[in-house]
């Protein structure tokens, strides 16, 4: 064993010879209590209590972590696509302090991995992007976890809540991958994972609950009150507001077709007053929309089960009636796995039956994807149901969010959106995107929507001299709206270089007039257009990032910050494929190095997304 050198006036001869046989004879696990243990003492210390209150500990157990001390460090592990995995952190932060616990709250995207070998408790909360990825911003942390960088963690007890999307096949897959390579890595479950699809919120309460009453001291002889901790973050208490659960109801300023004549497409210009709501934002933060059902879409489902609209059904202990429950409460659109599985013990039907099969997968995924719900209960009836059991198998209806296309700075009271209106046939019948449709058809003089501000702190501008590369197809180029109407506002010297793509330059060419007078006006410094289908072969952002590659990895070299919106599935790994090219070309670097250089970028924030 490494000899330990006698610290000097820190301790007397005495103290120093009974710390040094006792150091010499702990086992790993018994020194990591007792590190706790003198920690604890530190603590009470500061916070003026007894150090006698320590004394009264019992000794560690002989099953190892079972009995740590009350003075254990919590971190709660958080990673966010749309922001609810950040709520859900703060909240159990704010009552993990409440009731005694020393804790503190960590992004992914900060998060300094090094330190993972030094935790102690961690609970990790984190959603799933698309088919079972990482949130964006979260993607480094993940890939160290996932490494043989990762420190083997015996010392570590854990406990995931994974947020999910069950029509999604890789459900809550993120969280699952913390969960494994945790316990791979020799760490010790706190409690088992909690799998959350998008109606999270009662299962979410019951797991903070329940791993609060896990952590909290039996007797805490001190605690911060959560306004403490959220100080202590550079965070005020929320005071109260219009949030998700209570949206502040919107008055429609103007709802107008942006798309030209001939268009294949509608995208609309959406502004909303904000007017005495007291809500603000930045460029790059999103506004949610609180939606309803098309009403045709309600009375044909009333019409296929014959059921009433005025039928009475109960909701979370209220009563209300089946037609504006399913206007305004319920998902009735996506066929989603809890349907499926209820509507197959309703009606016994022998194809929904095999499609639980677990070799059914595919199947299934295909299934769902073809089929909405108002396909499932024309094709299977099920005679004499009634209202209750057919919104047992229904989950709530949820916000949609949508990148806010306006900075206050320019437009003082309001919220400006770029809409655009899904509509497509299936099985011969024409369907729409359900906020989307909802949003087209609010054109009326009193129209007023229900909405929130849901913030987006990694999509927002940098420093006002600070160049930026926006990548941007289709609604993908609202929030760059928002960032010229920014910039212009505060007079900012950074150059701006937009790159957007559509389908036609003369009918979908947005806010076309507002591009020309910021460039004549140097508020953007330059504009690179694709459109798909003006000629052959299609031309898409990424041909023309590609062709001013030279330029584009200049700026990335002179510290310009990199920005993409729009489309998960195709348009952003695209850019992402283009983006690795021009490094690699221009940086003379191979493949795996010109990957590493972006990587570098998403972890100093300078390459930001906002995909979907």
């Amino acid at each position: 064993m490494t000899k330990l050198e006698f610290p000097g006036s820190a301790l007397t001869t005495d103290q120093w010879t009974q710390v040094n046989q006792l150091a010499t004879s702990l086992s790993n696990e018994q020194a990591i209590w007792i590190s706790g243990y003198f920690a604890g003492l530190s603590h009470r210390a500061r916070t003026g209590a007894a150090a006698a209150d320590v004394a009264e500990l019992a000794p560690p157990s002989q099953s190892g972590l079972a009995a740590a001390p009350a003075t254990r460090l919590l971190t709660v592990l958080f990673a966010s696509e749309t922001g609810n995995s950040k709520a859900l952190a703060k909240t159990l932060v704010d009552k993990a302090a409440a009731k005694g616990i020393e804790v503190r709250l960590a992004d992914m995207a900060d998060y300094k991995t090094r330190g993972l070998k030094d935790e102690q408790d961690l609970l990790v909360i984190t959603s799933t992007h698309a088919e079972g990825d990482a949130p964006q911003t979260a993607v480094g942390f993940f890939e160290f976890l996932e490494s043989r960088k990762a420190p083997k963690l015996p010392q570590l007890r854990y406990a995931v809540l994974a947020l999910g999307d069950s029509t999604y096949e890789k459900y809550c897959e993120a969280g699952k991958r913390v969960d494994r390579r945790l316990e791979e890595l020799g760490a010790q479950r706190l409690a088992d994972r909690v799998d959350c699809d998008v109606d999270y919120e009662d299962a979410a309460d019951a797991w903070i609950a329940s791993v609060v009453a896990n952590l909290a001291p039996s007797a805490p002889k001190s605690g911060v009150a959560p306004a403490s901790v959220a100080a202590a973050q550079g965070r005020a208490p929320a005071s109260a507001t219009f949030d998700k659960k209570h949206p502040f109801q919107a008055a429609v300023i103007d709802n107008i077709v942006l798309t030209g004549r001939g268009s294949s497409k509608e995208t609309r210009h959406i502004e909303l007053s904000l007017a005495d709501s007291g809500l603000i934002y930045q460029p790059g933060d999103a506004l949610g929309i609180v939606p309803r059902n098309d009403p045709a879409l309600v009375d044909a489902v009333l019409e296929k089960l014959s059921l009433s609209a005025d039928a009475p059904v109960t909701v979370k202990q209220n009563t209300t009636s089946l037609g504006e429950a399913l206007s305004g409460t319920f998902e009735i659109t996506a066929l989603t796995p809890r349907f499926l599985d209820h509507w197959a013990d309703i009606t016994g039907a022998a194809e929904l039956q095999a499609l639980r099969s677990p070799d059914q997968k595919e199947a299934r995924a295909a299934f769902q994807h073809n089929h909405h719900i108002l396909d499932v209960v024309s094709r299977f009836p099920a005679s004499g149901i009634d209202a209750a059991q057919f919104v047992a198998g229904l989950r709530p209806l949820q916000p949609r969010l949508y990148s806010i296309a306006s900075s206050l700075a320019a437009a003082p009271d309001e919220v400006h959106l770029t809409v655009s209106t899904v509509r497509y046939m299936l099985h011969d019948l024409p369907r729409a995107g359900v906020a989307s449709s909802y949003l087209a058809a609010q054109t009326e003089a009193d129209a007023t929507i229900p909405v929130y501000i849901q913030s987006n702190d990694h999509f927002h501008l940098p420093d006002d001299d600070v160049p930026i590369l926006m990548i941007g197809a289709g609604t993908g180029v609202a929030p760059y709206r928002a960032f010229m109407q920014e910039r212009e506002a505060r007079g900012a010297s950074g150059r701006s270089w937009l790159f957007f793509g559509e389908r036609n330059f003369r009918s979908d060419f947005l806010y076309q007039v507002e591009w020309q007078e910021l460039l004549k006006n140097g508020v953007l410094s330059r504009l690179d257009l694709a459109f798909s289908r003006d000629a052959a072969p299609k031309t898409y952002v990424q041909d023309r990032l590609r062709r001013q590659g030279r330029d584009v990895y200049a700026w990335l070299e002179e510290g310009a910050y990199l920005y993409v919106c729009g489309d998960s599935a195709h348009m952003a790994p695209d850019v992402h494929a283009a983006l690795t090219d021009i490094v690699a070309e221009h940086g003379s670097l191979d493949r795996d190095e010109a990957g590493a250089y972006l990587s570098a970028l998403q972890r100093d924030r300078r390459y930001r997304l906002d995909v979907y």
